[in-house]
């Protein structure tokens, strides 16, 4: 089959498991400063942007204004006691695929830069073009981070809806639709339904399925 014109790439959930990483930063910085057990994270909030998910934390226990000091906490501990996340499977098929047949391919995340910068660092990954929440001023599920990814990347507007995006959010495949480029689903965390339902054309379990499903 012909091969996408570019390959956009969410971060945490299709590149990395990073749950840990994230509640573990979430969890201190929260005791930190408010000397509380931090709520249980709302799936709901899967994929929305660190300030997002501060505002609810702090929200439980009627903290709101407290938010930015969180959030910079949270991204003060993610850094300082960095946890390398876990590889998901495909990802280095994927970037020596695409390398080889000269594909544009890139990571647009609501994640912190630091923490991006630091994962493909100590993975050793090879994605040359890398975007975090600070680049834009609307994150997920707005479309700025997958389009001005793509223009990074050389994209035209008209090339969009010959671009894959893959998400394993609702928040982030949302914004791959508005972008008006092709949202694909990996199940790391939605069901293929819920996928599907929030704009994904197709859903694999994993990068490696979809890699396949490419090749062949």
């Amino acid at each position: 089959m012909q091969l996408p014109k570019g390959l956009l790439f969410d971060f945490d959930g299709v590149v990395v498991n990073s749950f840990e990483s994230h509640g573990a930063a979430w969890s201190a910085a929260f005791k930190e400063l408010f000397n509380k057990e931090i709520a249980p994270f709302p799936k709901s909030h899967a994929g929305k942007s660190p300030m997002v998910i501060a505002e609810y934390f702090c929200s439980v226990i009627g903290e709101e204004k407290r938010t930015e000091e969180l959030y910079a906490l949270k991204d003060k501990y993610l850094d300082i006691h960095f946890t390398v996340p876990k590889l998901l499977p495909g990802v280095r098929e994927f970037t020596a695929l695409l390398t080889k047949e000269k594909i544009s391919y890139g990571i647009a995340s609501n994640a912190t830069k630091q923490f991006l910068k630091n994962s493909v660092h100590h993975l050793n990954l090879n994605f040359p073009v890398v975007f975090g929440v600070e680049d834009y001023e609307k994150p997920k599920p707005a479309p700025e981070a997958y389009i001005t990814l793509a223009s990074a990347l050389g994209f035209q507007q008209n090339d969009f809806k010959d671009i894959w995006v893959f998400e394993d959010s609702l928040t982030g495949t949302r914004a791959a639709k508005l972008a008006g480029m092709v949202p694909i689903g990996i199940m790391t965390q939605f069901s293929e339904e819920d996928l599907k339902e929030a704009g994904s054309v197709l859903v694999f379990p994993t990068l490696l399925e979809a890699y396949e499903y490419l090749v062949k």
